[in-house]
């Protein structure tokens, strides 16, 4: 069974970083996009970042230039970079496949909460 646990989550200033690691077991990590997504207090849960099994990444157009996102295919890790934070990035924050397809579960989540 494919598992995700996400870490690294905190409470930041505004203006601050986190970084953020996803470890993965139960798959052949490596074949597949990922991604991460967060979900705010009464909202959906939104895609943040992804990226390729070849390391190609793509981001929300909220989170452009603040963000990166790469991956460690020998530890099946992936890590998202968070700089320059804002109130408004507060959320639990998720790793899981790119392809909603292949999502069958979610991990606890890591809360990330940006306020002064």
């Amino acid at each position: 069974q494919v598992q995700f646990v996400e870490s690294g989550g905190g409470l930041v200033q505004p203006g601050g970083s986190l970084r953020l690691s996803c470890a993965a077991s139960g798959t052949i990590f490596s074949f597949y996009s990922m991604a991460w997504y967060r979900q705010a207090p009464g909202k959906q849960r939104d895609l943040v970042a992804t990226i390729t099994s070849g390391g190609n990444s793509n981001f929300a157009d909220s989170v452009k230039g603040r963000f990166t996102i790469s991956r460690d295919n020998a530890k099946k890790t992936v890590f998202l970079q968070m700089n320059s934070l804002k109130p408004e990035d507060t959320a639990v924050y998720y790793c899981n496949f790119r392809d909603p397809l292949l999502i069958k579960s979610w991990g606890q989540g890591t809360q990330v909460t940006v306020s002064s």
